[in-house]
C-alpha cells in the first residue's frame, strides 16, 4: 500500500510541474555561445516542442535538431525547464584545431539539451539559457561540452 501511495504521489507531481508548460506557439530568434546561430522553435503539444538550430563555427556550419519537453519551473508561469535530445549534422572548414590533416569535414552525431526559459510578460519575446552536448559519432568522433548558449526569440 505504502508502494502505490508514493507512485500515486510522484505521478501527481510530475503531472503538476508539466501542466500548462507552454508559454507561446512559435518563436524565432538568435543563439549566442561557442556557436553563434539561429533558432526556431515550435510547440507540438502542450509540454513538447521542436527546435532547429542553425551555428557557424570552425569555419562551417551546422544544423541540430531537438525535441524538447517542457516543464513549469519555479511555480512560474513565466519560467519553463526544458530538457531532450535529437541530432546534428556539421560541415567544418579545415581550421577545426584537432583536425591535423586540415581537411574539411562533415560529421554526424547525438545532441542533448537541457536548460531553462523565460517568456517576459506582456513582450514577445523568450530568453532561454542551456547546455547542449554533442557526441560527434560518424566521420569524426568526438564530445562537445562547451555548448552553453544564450537565446533571445521573437514569439507568436
Amino acid at each position: 500500500m505504502k508502494k502505490h501511495t508514493i507512485i500515486l504521489l510522484i505521478s501527481f507531481l510530475s503531472i503538476s510541474f508539466l501542466s500548462n508548460a507552454q508559454l507561446y506557439k512559435s518563436a524565432l530568434g538568435i543563439r549566442l555561445g561557442p556557436t553563434n546561430g539561429i533558432t526556431y522553435k515550435t510547440f507540438v503539444n502542450r509540454n513538447a516542442a521542436i527546435e532547429a538550430i542553425g551555428t557557424f563555427r570552425y569555419r562551417g556550419f551546422g544544423l541540430t535538431g531537438l525535441y524538447e519537453v517542457h516543464g513549469r519551473a519555479f511555480n512560474s508561469r513565466d519560467f519553463n525547464w526544458l530538457i531532450g535530445g535529437g541530432g546534428h549534422i556539421y560541415v567544418w572548414g579545415n581550421d577545426r584545431p584537432s583536425f591535423l590533416d586540415n581537411n574539411q569535414r562533415t560529421v554526424l552525431g547525438l545532441d542533448g539539451i537541457l536548460g531553462l526559459e523565460a517568456k517576459l510578460r506582456n513582450v514577445p519575446l523568450a530568453v532561454s539559457l542551456d547546455w547542449k552536448p554533442a557526441i560527434n559519432i560518424i566521420n569524426y568522433s568526438s564530445f562537445l561540452n562547451d555548448e552553453i548558449a544564450l537565446s533571445v526569440r521573437y514569439t507568436w
